[in-house]
């Protein structure tokens, strides 16, 4: 029988690692109204780009060296496409879509070559100039937008990285056009694979994650703001942050774990709706 080790309503806090780059430790604390947990400290904005900073931070590059960066690379490509269908499938024509945390334009790019007309928001410079060669050009912050509406935004795993959530989602809802689709793709915390890897889990991340949800939290964090119309699975994320959890475990059989991990985590995800990643669809109020 597996032992939880991962956060609970029975703990207040649990202490996780950066595995990734510092190997500074922070703790997991509920947040006193919405419930999410945050990561305690939190790295003040000036320091928070340093973590950032490493040639194996995939998002921001297009790297295909060593396993764990052609394993994402080619999810990606296939996440590519079923984003595409389910936006298609939440609207009645190709309109305005913005894409909040960009990274190299590589879904905005897909979009603008499906008839859609895009704009994005990237913060990190190295992003950005990869996004340019594909002939997009990004705005390093939301204040910069162009003054008009969005029939789709999306945050593909930006909302837990965001250090002004409230302001952000502020300035997010008054870009979308009425009756406009938003989607919000973050970990879930109450996954199986965050239960067994607990303070290894690679999506806690912290403190590049500053925030963390399950669909309670993330509920009642927007429920003020839009509409929630609907919650989907991204199954194949559990594959690759158990395969990373290996990893910050140190295991010898990492791939082979990992395989199974993700095909648990899914196969008990179909019974309790709780996917290593999820995606949420709001519309605008």
């Amino acid at each position: 029988m597996e032992q939880s080790t991962s956060f609970t309503e029975n703990s207040d806090l649990l202490e996780v690692v950066d595995h990734f780059k510092s190997g500074e430790k922070f703790m997991l604390r509920p947040h006193p109204s919405y419930g999410y947990l945050m990561t305690v400290p939190a790295p003040s904005i000036a320091n928070l780009p340093s973590y950032y900073d490493s040639e194996e931070y995939i998002s921001h590059t297009d790297s295909k060296k060593g396993l764990l960066s052609s394993v994402y690379q080619f999810a990606k490509k296939i996440a590519l496409k079923r984003k595409s269908k389910l936006i298609d499938s939440l609207t009645a024509k190709k309109g305005s879509l913005l894409d909040v945390g960009a990274g190299t334009g590589d879904f905005l790019n897909h979009m603008q070559l499906d008839g859609w007309q895009v704009h994005g928001v990237e913060p990190n410079a190295l992003a950005r100039g990869l996004a340019k060669s594909k002939g997009l050009s990004l705005f390093e912050t939301l204040d910069e937008l162009p003054n008009q509406g969005y029939d789709v935004i999306s945050l593909w795993h930006v909302l837990e990285h965001i250090p002004d959530l409230e302001t952000s989602l502020a300035k997010i809802q008054s870009k979308l056009n009425k009756d406009g689709v938003l989607l919000i793709a973050v970990p879930n915390y109450r996954s199986a694979d965050a239960n067994y890897y607990g303070p290894f889990w690679a999506a806690y991340d912290v403190p590049r994650h500053l925030w963390h949800f399950d669909q309670t939290s993330m509920k009642h964090l927007m429920e003020s703001r839009f509409n929630l119309e609907g919650v989907k699975p991204m199954t194949m994320d559990s594959f690759y942050v158990s395969l990373l959890s290996e990893k910050y475990k140190g295991s010898s059989l990492g791939i082979f774990r990992a395989a199974y991990r993700g095909w648990l985590s899914n196969r008990k995800a179909k019974r309790t709706g709780e996917y290593s990643s999820l995606i949420y669809i709001f519309r605008s109020n």
